[in-house]
């Protein structure tokens, strides 16, 4: 009887003690420790290198597509401002960028970077930090305010793994490693969904990439075109010139026989409008593209180096071979 005693108190104490450990609930968002809090972090970026001794607070971006990068990042938290909106923000991002003022619809002056007491600039192309932008990273280093250039929209023949590379350094700086790679990781396999369904037993198709031009045509060369277009299962007929956005005459064109045309969708001028241009044009007219009609309407926000980007690989590949993604 004394031994069933002790046997009951012993697992009255152990359930007791059960009862007083709190469990560990995982970290949400904000809850989410900064990583390396202590270390310092170095960036070369845009002829600069740079050290951060703690992560940014109060950021400004300066262009959409990287805007809607620190937003993937979920960071809208440690944003004072964006500015330059080519067109609407990324739909699964729009709630988190009604949180972010808005300072300008292009490039906000050095003053309104001064009075958001910005400690950091993310731009997406060279012009933020050029005579016309909000000034150089040197200038802006002498006032405290830190600078990142996406590496990838200011290079030629910009590859997917660039942009992988500006996520993770965007996550180094601000200490949220493990954010950078999950976004990483989904892009990666949001990508190889869509490319795992396009077609093995035919040529890539002959892909003109048309942004305007009434006299010549403004088009893709070695730009981030270039390797959407080719990861889509395409061709870009004039992947072979060494720029970013090439001039090129219609005759050229033409003799490159596309066999699609990719209109780039930003600006006054309608996605439709350059379509019944193409179709009106004497030139033009007479493509495989247009004699079949087989035009794909990209938003060029979707064209730029960011998170976009599998959405935009499945817009084309969509585009190239709709009988493959019935």
């Amino acid at each position: 009887m004394k031994k069933l005693k002790l046997l009951w108190i012993t697992a009255m104490l152990l359930v007791l003690a059960a009862c007083g450990t709190t469990e560990e609930k995982p970290a949400t968002k904000e809850e989410t420790p900064k990583q390396n809090e202590q270390q310092v972090i170095t960036i070369e970026n845009n002829d600069t290198v740079q050290e951060y001794t703690e992560a940014p607070k109060r950021a400004i971006s300066l262009n959409q597509h990287v805007t809607e990068v620190m937003l993937a990042l979920g960071l809208e938290d440690s944003m004072v401002g964006t500015a330059y909106l080519d067109d609407e923000i990324y739909a699964p991002l729009q709630e988190a960028y009604a949180k972010v003022p808005v300072l300008a619809d292009q490039y906000p002056s050095k003053e309104q970077v001064i009075d958001a007491e910005a400690d950091f600039l993310y731009g997406g192309w060279k012009s933020a930090f050029g005579e016309k932008g909000v000034g150089t990273p040197e200038e802006l280093s002498e006032l405290g305010i830190h600078t990142y250039l996406q590496t990838s929209s200011s290079m030629l023949g910009p590859k997917l793994e660039n942009i992988f590379i500006d996520i993770r350094n965007i996550a180094k700086i601000f200490r949220i490693e493990d954010r950078g790679e999950a976004l990483v990781a989904q892009m990666t396999a949001d990508v190889e969904a869509i490319t795992a369904q396009l077609p093995t037993d035919q040529e890539p198709l002959k892909v003109l990439v048309f942004d305007s031009g009434e006299q010549d045509v403004f088009t893709a060369a070695q730009n981030f075109m270039n390797e959407l277009v080719t990861i889509a299962g395409g061709e870009n007929i004039f992947g072979d010139v060494d720029s970013g956005w090439a001039t090129v005459s219609k005759e050229d064109a033409v003799d490159r026989q596309p066999e699609v045309i990719v209109v780039i969708d930003y600006g006054a001028t309608t996605a439709e409008e350059k379509i019944n241009f193409l179709k009106q044009d004497p030139a033009l007219s007479t493509t495989p593209a247009v004699q079949n009609e087989h035009f794909v309407i990209l938003p060029l926000s979707a064209a730029s180096e960011g998170v976009r980007a599998a959405e935009a690989i499945e817009i084309l590949a969509k585009g190239f071979y709709p009988n493959s993604f019935k």
